[in-house]
C-alpha cells in the first residue's frame, strides 16, 4: 500500500482540518475523528488530516501509485482553494510502502541486543521454551532489550505495586516482578491457563512467584472489580489491541500520582500511520494513541522501540 506524507506549515492547522473535511464531504466520505483530526476516504484511496503544533500533517494512501497521485492532487487542489491570501506549500514525500515499517533495521536490532544488559540464562530459557511450545504465537513475546527496558523502568520509578495486562508465557511479568522491591506485588492478567502455565515454573525458579498475583479471565472484568482509587505505581499493557482504549481508561485512574504506564505495539508494524488499514485493532490503536497525546492527566512520550512503546507518567 503506497503512502505519502505532507507537512504543511500554517498557524491555523485545526482550521484547515475542519475546512477540508467540510469541502471534501461532497466528493468522499469525510469525518472528524478527534480534536484537530480527520479522515477522508475516496474511491481511489484515503487521506488522514492532523493538526500538530504549527503544521497540518497529511498522510495519503492508495492501492496503486496512480491512485495515490490522484488522492494527493484532490487534497492539494482543495486546500489551495481554501487558503485565500495565505501562502501554503504542500510538498508530498516520495511514495513508500505502508504494508511493513521496519522500525529497527536488523543490523541495528542485533547491535542493540548485544549492547544492553544480557537477559540471563533463565529468561533465555523461557524464550526458547516459548518458541518451541507456542510456535508462531511466540511473536507475542517481548524482545530481550524491551524486557531490560521494563526492568529498568520499574527500578527507576521505585514502583512497589504493578499491574500487567497480557502475560502470555510470563517473560515480561518476570522482568517486572524481579525489579520490584521485597514486598512488592504484581497483578498479572491473562485469559490463557495454557500459556501462563509455562510461566509459573520460571517465576518459581526466579524466586518471584510470591510477588505475582495471576488472574485468569478477561482483563476488563478483572480491572472493573478493583477499587477505583489509585493503587498502582507501574502498569504494562500488551494484550489484545482492540481493547487497548478500554484498558487505558480503566488503568489510568488506578495509577498513583507519579505512576508509570507503558503500552507496547503502538505502531502495529507501521499500520497506524497508514489510513488504508481500517480493521478494528488499527482504529483502536489510533484512538488510544490520540487519547494519550491529549490526556491532561498524563505526561507521555512515544518511542521507536521495537514495534513502538509509549511511556506515560500520571501527574
Amino acid at each position: 500500500m503506497p503512502l505519502s506524507t505532507a507537512h504543511v506549515v500554517t498557524d491555523r492547522p485545526a482550521h484547515y482540518v475542519g475546512q477540508l473535511i467540510s469541502q471534501l464531504a461532497h466528493q468522499a466520505t469525510a469525518e472528524l475523528t478527534g480534536a484537530g483530526r480527520g479522515a477522508v476516504t475516496f474511491r481511489q484511496g484515503t487521506c488522514s488530516l492532523t493538526s500538530s503544533g504549527d503544521e497540518l500533517v497529511l498522510i495519503a494512501a492508495a492501492p496503486e501509485l496512480d491512485a495515490l497521485v490522484a488522492v494527493q492532487d484532490v487534497v492539494t487542489w482543495q486546500l489551495s482553494r481554501l487558503v485565500g491570501q495565505e501562502e501554503l506549500r504542500v510538498e508530498w514525500s516520495g511514495p513508500r510502502s505502508g504494508d511493513t515499517l521496519e522500525i529497527v533495521a536488523p543490523a541495528v536490532g542485533d547491535y542493540l541486543l548485544t549492547h544492553c544488559t544480557p537477559a540471563g540464562p533463565l529468561l533465555t530459557e523461557l524464550a526458547e521454551v516459548t518458541r518451541e511450545t507456542t510456535g508462531s504465537a511466540a511473536g507475542m513475546q517481548i524482545s530481550p532489550d524491551e524486557g531490560a527496558l521494563l526492568e529498568l523502568l520499574v527500578r527507576l520509578s521505585g514502583a512497589r505495586t504493578a499491574i500487567e495486562i497480557g502475560v502470555f508465557t510470563g517473560y515480561s511479568a518476570l522482568c517486572i516482578a524481579r525489579a520490584l522491591p521485597a514486598g512488592g506485588r504484581l497483578l498479572a492478567c491473562d485469559v490463557s491457563r495454557e500459556w501462563t502455565d509455562i510461566a509459573r515454573p520460571f517465576w518459581e525458579r526466579a524466586g518471584v512467584h510470591d510477588r505475582i498475583d495471576l488472574r485468569i479471565g478477561p482483563a476488563l472484568e478483572t480491572l472493573r472489580t478493583l477499587p477505583a482509587e489509585p493503587a498502582f505505581d507501574f502498569a504494562f499493557i500488551d494484550a489484545d489491541k482492540v481493547n487497548y482504549p478500554a484498558y487505558y481508561e480503566e488503568v489510568v485512574p488506578r495509577l498513583n500520582p507519579g505512576g508509570l504506564l507503558v503500552l507496547d505495539n503502538v505502531f502495529l508494524g507501521g499500520r497506524v500511520l497508514d489510513p488504508a488499514f481500517q480493521e478494528d485493532h488499527h482504529r483502536a490503536m489510533r484512538r488510544v494513541n490520540e487519547a494519550l497525546a491529549r490526556d491532561d492527566r498524563l505526561d507521555s512520550v512515544m518511542l521507536p522501540v521495537r514495534d513502538g512503546v509509549t511511556l506515560a507518567r500520571r501527574r
